[in-house]
């Protein structure tokens, strides 16, 4: 495939690829100079916890959380 780098210095993945492998708005990629015009770019993967905060904050049964009673590390 072939693509364009546009005069603000941006190169965009075809579309074919972006399908391919579900590249959403927003993700961020490494770029590596292996040799003089030559390039490796790697999608950079969100850290296994990624939006759980978000998922927990939206849920819709609110107070379904209880703390639980314990020691303080101050006591040990």
């Amino acid at each position: 495939m072939v693509t364009n780098m546009s005069s603000k210095g941006q190169i965009v993945l075809p579309a074919e690829l972006r399908r391919r492998d579900n590249i959403q708005p927003g993700q961020k990629f490494e770029i590596e100079r292996v040799e003089a015009g030559e390039y490796r770019l790697v999608r950079r993967r969100a850290p296994a916890n990624h939006g759980l905060v978000d998922w927990l904050l939206a849920c819709p049964e609110k107070g379904f959380f209880e703390p639980i009673a314990s020691e303080s590390t101050n006591t040990l």
